[in-house]
C-alpha cells in the first residue's frame, strides 16, 4: 500500500487512525500492491480493481487524491461544462447514476484500469516498496563506507573531513567562492560570535563565458581566481590572511578539507586537465598568480554539506542535509569509525552520499516506469544517476512528458491535436510541472503551457495532466523520504538509540517550489523511520553562508587543536623517550642487583628465594592468602594430577584497620583464616600455607620478609621494618591457633609468575598491571649480589612502582603527574606506579580537563565544581570511554553523571585525553618490561630469546586497548625477544599456593 488519507470536506487531507488506516492496509495492500506492479509490467488489470480502490490512494499531506473522484470532473471536484465533458445531467439513468459505458474503469467486458489510471498506477510506489528502497539504500551506504566494497559502491559515501557543526562561537571574515551552473558567486561573511545570529554578507555574481566550461580546466580556475581579485579590490582589497571555503559542487575524493580529487564533471561541464586533480591545489595557484598571497582556501565543499551548516547555524545542530534541485544529493553527520575511507577513528564526520547514483546496479528496476526508461535512454549518461532520474527536478519534465505521449498515442489526450511536439525534448520544463501542480491556478497554467506547443487541451485533458505532473513530483517527494529514512534509521542504529533527535536542513527547487513536497517528504519519513523526530529545516543560502560556515568551523577546530596538543605534548612520548626510559630502568636494575649499589637504587631488586616454577610433578593440599588490597581472601587450593581445584572465600579490610595498628590487621586476618578454615572444616588440619603479601618487601627467606613500606592506602602502624610472616604468627598465637604452617611468602608479582608457570613451563616473568604495577623475572643467580651463590637461578621481585624516586624520571613528570602526586599519601613515593597504575590513571584525566577547562577548550570553558573533587574521575571510566565503537551518546551519559554537562566535540576530547593518559601508561610499562627481557637475553647469551609472561591486574585485563599497546610498542622495543603474554588465572591465590607446593617438592625425601 501507500499512504492513506482522510479526504476532508475542504480538501485537505491528513493521516487517518492507526485503526483505520489497519483496516485498509489488512483489505486493499496486497490488491494495490499488485495492480501497481501489473501496471508496471504492462499486463492488463485484474478484475478486482474497483474505482473506489483507485480513488481511495492518496498521497500524505496533499489536498487531492493521484486518481479522479468522477468522471466528468476536475481535480476540484468542479463539473466540467465544456463539451469535453464526459457527461451531463441528461446522460444519467433515472436513478442519477452514469451509464456504466461512462464509469471510470468500467468497459462492457469488466471492471478495468483506463490509460490514466494504469499511468497513474505505474508512477506510485507502494508503502511496502518504499520500505524495501530504503532496505537498499542502507545496504548501498554500508558498502559505500566500507574499506572493501567502497570501490563498487554505487552511493559512494565520500569523507568530506568536516567532524563538526557550528557551535555559535565562530567569528572572523571570510570569502566564500562558489562556482555555478552559469556564473562565479563570491562572497564576503563577517561572523560576530553572537551564536552567527546576524552574519554580515557582501556578495558580487560574475557571468561565466559560455565556452568556458568545456574548455581548460586552468582558464576555469583562473577566470575564478580573476573574480576574487576583482571582488576584494571592490570592497577595499584587505590585506590581512584571508580564508577562502571553495564551493565545488562536483563529485570529489577528500583526503583532507583542503585536498579533494574531482572524480568525475556533471551539469554540463567538461573542462579538461581536471579530473583527477586536487582542485583545491589549481584553485590556489590561479589565485597566487593574481599575486593574492595573503587568500588561502583552507576549505572544499559541496552545496548539500554547506546546506547542512547554514541550517545549523541557529538553535540546535543540524547533522543531515538534503538537496532536491536540478539534482539531489545528501549528507549527514556519520561516526567517524565507520567511515572507513578516511583515518579519522574518533568522533563524528560529515559524509556526502552521492545518493544520485543509487540504483545504477539495478536495485531500482522494480520501480522504473516505460517513462523512466526513456527518459534515461535520452539522456547523456544513459544508465546512470538513476536515482537523480526519478527525483531531480532536471528530469521532472522530462518523465512527464514521455507520459503525456504515451496518453495521447492511446487517444485519452489532445484529441484532434497534432502530438508530434511532445517528441521534442525538454520541451516541458520541470518549472512549469511545478506551476501546474498548483491547486489554485494549476489548471490555467496547465493549458497555458500545452497552448504554447500548439495543442488544443480540454479541460479534461488539462486536469489528466495535473495528475499526471503531482503524480511524477509525489512520486519524487516519496523516494527522497525512502533515502532519508534510510540515513536516519542509520545513524539510529550506529548511535545506538532508541530515538534519534535530529534537525535535516533541506533546499532545492523542488522543496521551495512544491508547497505540498515538505509535507510528504515529513509523513513518509515518518513512517518509514518511526525511531526517528525530525525537523524539516529550511537553508538559508547553504552555497554561501554555509560554506563560510565550514570554513569558520574549519578554522575554529585548528585553533583549537593547536591549544589542545600544546597542553597534551608532555604526555606524548616518542620513540626516542621510550628508549631513554628503557636504558634508565636497566640502569637502575643493574644497581639494585648490586651489593654495594642496592642502597641508592630506585628499584630495588629483592631476592624472592623462590628458585624454580612449576614442573608438573607438585602434589597435594595448601592454604593460600592473599593480601593486597581492601579485599582479602583466603583459599584452599588442591593439587592433583587431573590439576588443581580451590575454594575459597573474600573478606573486607575496614579503612579504619588498614590504617589502624600493626596488631588490629592482622588478628583481624587471623580471624578471617580461622573462619575459612571451619567452614571448610580444616580446623584439625596443619597445611602448608603460602601468603601472598602485596608490599614491598626485603625478603630474608622463602618464609621471612621484612616490610619496607606500605603501598596502596595501608598505613598500619608498628608493621614497616617487621617480618610480616612473624607478625601473623604472633596474631595466630594471641588467638590460640596453633595449626599455622608458612612456609613461603611471595607478592602478587611471583603469585603471577608461578600460576602461569603452571600451565607454561616457558613463563620466567610476572606482570601486574591493576591499582598498582610491579615485575618479577627469573634472573641468573651469578647475578645476584645481595644473596650468596652463584649457581642456578631466582626470581628477583623488582618492585618497579619506586623506579624514578631517586629523580631520574624527572624529565618525564608533567605537571599533571606532580599535582596528583602531590596529593597521595606517599608523595614522592612509587613515581613509575603513579604514571601507570589504575589507581592514579583517572586523576591524571582530572588534572588534565581542569586545564582544557581552564583554557576555554573544554565544556566551554564553564566553571566545573563537581571536576575540583580528588578522585571524581575514576580510571574505570577510561576503560568505559575508550571501548572501541562506544557510542558518544554513552559517552557524554558518564559525563552527565558526574555533573559535566558535555556536548558531542566535548566528548570527542575527553576520550582523548583519556586514550592519550592510558597510551602513554601501556608504553611506560612496556619501555620497563623490554629492559627485563633484553637482560634476560643478554644474560643467556641468545640471539633471540623466547619468553611468556604472566599478567594480571585490573588495568591490563579490562582496559580495552591497554594490552594491544603495551605489546606492540615491546615488539619495537625488544625486536630480539619473541614473547607472549598468558593472563593469569588467581595468580596472587593459587600463584602462593604453587609457591608453597615448589617448596615442599624441593623438601620431600
Amino acid at each position: 500500500m501507500y499512504v492513506f488519507m482522510k479526504l476532508q470536506q475542504h480538501g485537505g487531507a491528513s493521516l487517518s487512525s492507526s485503526g483505520e488506516r489497519e483496516a485498509l492496509e489488512g483489505r486493499n495492500s496486497r490488491r494495490w500492491r499488485g495492480e501497481a506492479g501489473r501496471a508496471r509490467r504492462g499486463q492488463p488489470p485484474s478484475p478486482a480493481a474497483p474505482e473506489d480502490a483507485l480513488c481511495a490512494i492518496a498521497v500524505v499531506g496533499h489536498g487531492c487524491p493521484l486518481y479522479p473522484r468522477l468522471p466528468g470532473r476536475d481535480c476540484s471536484g468542479r463539473t466540467l461544462q465544456s463539451d469535453d465533458a464526459v457527461e451531463t445531467t441528461a446522460d444519467r439513468d433515472a436513478e442519477g447514476r452514469s451509464p456504466a459505458s461512462h464509469q471510470l474503469g468500467h468497459r462492457s467486458d469488466g471492471p478495468a484500469c483506463t490509460p490514466v489510471q494504469r499511468a497513474l498506477l505505474e508512477l506510485t510506489v507502494p508503502l511496502e516498496t518504499l520500505q524495501a528502497v530504503k532496505g537498499r539504500m542502507m545496504q548501498a551506504m554500508r558498502e559505500g563506507l566500507s574499506r572493501q566494497t567502497h570501490a563498487r559502491a554505487n552511493v559512494r559515501m565520500l569523507p568530506t573531513y568536516i567532524c563538526s557543526t557550528p557551535d555559535g562561537t565562530e567569528k572572523g571574515d571570510l570569502l566564500v567562492v562558489e562556482l555555478c551552473q552559469s556564473h562565479v558567486r563570491t562572497l564576503w561573511v563577517t561572523l560576530l560570535g553572537d551564536g552567527n545570529q546576524s552574519p554580515q554578507v557582501m556578495y558580487k555574481i560574475f557571468s561565466m563565458p559560455g565556452d568556458i566550461t568545456q574548455g581548460k580546466g586552468e582558464a576555469l580556475f583562473d577566470f575564478i581566481a580573476q573574480c576574487v581579485c576583482q571582488f576584494l579590490a571592490g570592497i577595499g582589497s584587505p590585506q590581512h590572511r584571508v580564508p577562502l571555503g571553495f564551493v565545488f559542487p562536483f563529485s570529489c575524493r577528500q583526503t583532507r578539507l583542503d585536498k579533494a580529487e574531482l572524480i568525475s564533471w556533471s551539469k554540463g561541464f567538461s573542462c579538461s586537465d581536471v579530473e583527477g586533480k586536487d582542485v583545491v591545489q589549481l584553485l590556489q595557484a590561479a589565485i597566487n598568480k593574481q599575486e593574492l598571497c595573503h587568500v588561502d582556501v583552507v576549505a572544499l565543499m559541496n552545496d548539500t554539506v554547506g546546506t547542512m551548516m547554514t541550517c545549523g547555524m541557529g538553535g540546535g545542530p543540524c547533522e543531515v542535509a538534503l538537496i532536491v534541485d536540478t539534482g539531489t544529493n545528501s549528507c549527514f553527520m556519520a561516526e567517524a569509525q565507520q567511515v572507513e575511507m578516511a583515518e579519522e577513528t574518533s568522533g563524528r564526520m560529515c559524509v556526502n552520499t552521492e545518493w544520485g547514483c543509487f540504483g545504477d546496479d539495478g536495485t531500482l528496476s522494480d520501480i522504473l516506469t516505460p517513462y523512466d526508461q526513456r527518459v534515461d535512454q535520452e539522456s547523456s549518461n544513459p544508465g546512470e544517476k538513476r536515482f537523480e532520474k526519478l527525483v531531480g527536478s532536471l528530469y521532472l519534465g522530462e518523465i512527464v512528458r514521455h507520459a503525456l505521449i504515451t496518453l495521447a498515442a492511446e487517444k485519452v489526450l489532445f484529441a484532434g491535436s497534432n502530438v508530434a511536439v511532445l517528441r521534442t525534448k525538454d520541451v516541458l520544463k520541470s518549472q512549469q510541472v511545478l506551476e501546474i501542480i498548483d491547486s489554485e491556478e494549476g489548471m490555467t497554467k496547465a493549458r497555458r503551457a500545452l497552448e504554447v506547443l500548439g495543442l488544443r487541451p480540454s479541460e479534461r485533458d488539462c486536469c489528466r495532466v495535473q495528475q499526471i505532473c503531482r503524480a511524477v513530483v509525489s512520486r519524487a517527494a516519496a523516494l527522497c523520504a525512502a533515502g532519508l529514512a534510510a540515513i536516519l534509521s542509520h545513524m539510529c542504529q550506529s548511535r545506538e538509540l532508541e530515538r534519534l533527535v535530529v534537525n535535516v536542513g533541506v533546499d532545492g527547487e523542488l522543496y521551495r517550489g512544491y508547497t505540498r513536497f515538505k509535507e510528504i517528504l515529513q509523513s513518509v519519513t515518518g513512517l518509514l523511520a518511526p525511531e526517528c523526530t525530525v525537523t524539516l529545516l529550511p537553508s538559508v543560502d547553504g552555497t554561501g553562508r554555509g560554506a563560510a560556515m565550514v570554513t569558520a568551523v574549519a578554522l575554529r577546530l585548528a585553533a583549537h587543536r593547536r591549544e589542545v596538543d600544546q597542553l597534551l605534548a608532555p604526555l606524548r612520548l616518542s620513540r626516542a623517550d621510550l628508549e631513554r626510559v628503557q636504558a634508565l630502568m636497566r640502569q637502575e636494575m643493574e644497581l639494585g642487583l648490586g651489593r654495594e649499589s642496592n642502597a641508592n637504587a630506585s628499584v630495588r631488586m629483592l631476592p624472592t628465594y623462590v628458585r624454580g616454577t612449576p614442573d608438573g610433578t607438585e602434589r597435594g593440599e595448601f592454604l593460600a592468602l592473599d593480601l593486597g588490597g581492601t579485599n582479602f581472601r583466603v583459599l584452599v587450593v588442591r593439587v592433583g594430577q587431573d590439576g588443581i581445584r580451590m575454594a575459597s572465600e573474600i573478606y573486607i579490610i575496614p579503612t579504619a584497620i588498614m590504617q589502624g595498628s600493626g596488631e588490629a590487621l592482622f588478628d583481624h586476618i587471623m580471624e578471617c583464616i580461622m573462619d575459612f578454615q571451619m567452614k571448610q572444616a580444616l580446623m584439625e588440619q596443619v597445611l602448608p600455607l603460602g601468603f601472598t603479601f602485596s608490599f614491598p618487601c626485603q625478603q630474608l627467606g622463602l618464609d621471612k620478609a621484612v616490610l619496607l613500606c606500605w603501598t596502596k592506602g595501608f598505613n598500619a602502624s608498628g608493621c614497616v621494618g617487621q617480618d610480616v610472616v612473624q607478625l601473623l604468627r604472633e596474631a595466630a598465637q594471641r588467638k590460640q591457633h596453633l595449626g599455622l604452617k608458612v612456609v613461603a611468602v611471595v607478592n602478587d608479582t611471583v603469585g603471577t609468575m608461578m600460576a602461569c608457570g603452571y600451565d607454561d613451563p616457558n613463563c620466567e616473568i610476572g606482570l601486574i598491571v591493576g591499582t598498582g604495577t610491579n615485575a618479577c623475572y627469573m634472573e641468573e643467580m651469578r647475578n645476584v649480589g645481595t644473596v650468596e651463590g652463584e649457581q642456578g637461578r631466582m626470581c628477583i621481585n623488582m618492585e618497579w612502582g619506586a623506579f624514578g624516586d631517586n629523580g631520574c624520571l624527572d624529565g618525564f613528570f608533567t605537571n599533571y603527574d606532580r599535582l596528583v602526586d602531590e596529593k597521595t599519601i606517599n608523595a614522592g613515593k612509587q613515581r613509575f606506579e603513579k604514571l601507570i597504575s589504575g589507581m592514579y590513571l583517572g586523576e591524571i584525566v582530572r588534572h588534565v580537563l581542569l586545564a582544557l577547562v581552564e583554557k576555554q577548550l573544554l565544556f566551554r570553558g564553564k566553571a566545573c565544581p563537581k571536576l575540583q573533587t580528588r578522585d571524581i574521575f575514576q580510571t574505570k571510566f577510561l576503560s568505559t570511554i575508550e571501548i572501541d565503537g562506544l557510542a558518544l551518546w554513552k559517552v557524554r551519559a558518564i559525563l552527565e553523571d558526574l555533573e559535566l554537562q558535555a556536548s558531542f566535540e566535548d566528548s570527542v576530547l575527553v576520550r582523548e585525553v583519556c586514550q592519550t593518559v592510558s597510551l602513554r601508561a601501556a608504553q611506560l610499562c612496556a619501555a620497563g618490561l623490554a629492559a627485563v627481557v633484553e637482560k634476560m637475553r643478554e644474560n643467556r647469551g641468545l640471539a633471540q630469546l623466547a619468553v611468556t609472561v604472566g599478567v594480571d591486574g585490573t588495568l591490563y585485563k579490562m582496559h580495552p586497548r591497554f594490552s594491544q599497546h603495551l605489546q606492540q610498542m615491546l615488539r619495537d622495543l625488544a625486536p630480539n625477544c619473541t614473547v607472549t603474554f598468558l593472563q593469569s588465572e588467581d595468580g596472587s591465590g593459587k600463584g602462593a599456593a604453587l609457591v608453597a607446593a615448589v617448596a615442599c617438592r624441593g623438601t620431600e625425601p
